[in-house]
């Protein structure tokens, strides 16, 4: 009898101030086992193109509640809100500083400590705070922020003077480009 071998599956993670996301992606794993305990997080299940056999046993930064965090699977991964018992921002998910190459941030999901509570629109808000926009574009097209009239635009840059057209009449006819050169014939 052979023994199986075991994998460690990839996973992503981030978080909030009272929240830990943390996924693990296996695809197509139906039945997996999952402990969920103060500082640790235990999973194992089968599941991928070749049906492996996956294992995975964190052991967190901090403590969680276990009976309020949550998981569930997907067709793709397995979902975890992890509920933190002491608010406030993990400088790593794992109590080890060790970098784990299965281990990723979901920058999706990622906030940073200092960001603002503005979820809509990833946080930008239909503008960009601190960055002051550009003059006269009356806010972002398509995103709440008003029409943008690029004409107008075009001459506070300094191009289009005028609203006129632009026009190929100042071009010397008489200048040549090293494209325009004579080309020997192939042999």
């Amino acid at each position: 009898m052979s023994k199986q071998i075991v994998s460690t599956p990839g996973a992503t993670w981030a978080q909030r101030n009272s929240i830990v996301y943390f996924t693990i992606c296996v695809e197509d794993c139906r039945e997996p086992t999952v402990k969920l305990e103060p500082t640790s997080l235990y999973f194992r299940g089968v599941g991928g193109i070749d049906k492996k056999d996956y294992e995975l046993r964190v052991e967190l930064n901090g403590e969680i509640d276990p009976m309020t965090s949550t998981h569930s699977t997907r067709g793709r991964e397995i979902e975890f809100v992890l509920k933190k018992v002491k608010e406030g921002y993990w400088p790593r998910l794992t109590s080890d500083v060790t970098k784990h190459h299965w281990l990723k941030v979901d920058f999706n999901r990622w906030k940073d400590e200092d960001g603002s509570e503005d979820e809509e629109m990833g946080g930008f808000g239909g503008g960009m705070p601190g960055m002051g926009g550009i003059p006269g574009m009356g806010g972002m097209g398509g995103m709440g922020g008003g029409d943008m009239d690029f004409e107008k635009m075009m001459r506070d840059m300094g191009g289009l003077g005028g609203g006129a057209k632009a026009s190929m009449d100042d071009l010397d006819e008489q200048e040549t480009d090293s494209d325009d050169e004579h080309l020997p014939e192939l042999e």
